[in-house]
């Protein structure tokens, strides 16, 4: 098994380090963007079908729009 430490990463372990936390960081902030954003559009598409605005693949065969 290799195990990695900092002084095995060399003069340039700080910046390996920095990178990595901020691309973590990066990740985790979209994750919760995309979770906050589907239950606003949810909540959107809720909204539309409440005032009765249908989708257009719900429309009957035939349907022109």
């Amino acid at each position: 098994m290799i195990v990695m430490t900092l002084a095995s990463l060399g003069p340039y372990a700080s910046f390996i380090v920095t990178s990595y936390l901020l691309v973590g960081l990066v990740v985790a902030c979209l994750i919760v963007w995309v979770g906050f954003d589907y239950k606003r559009q949810k909540q959107i598409l809720r909204d539309l079908e409440a005032r009765g605005v249908t989708r257009r693949s719900a429309q009957p065969p035939g349907a022109s729009s």
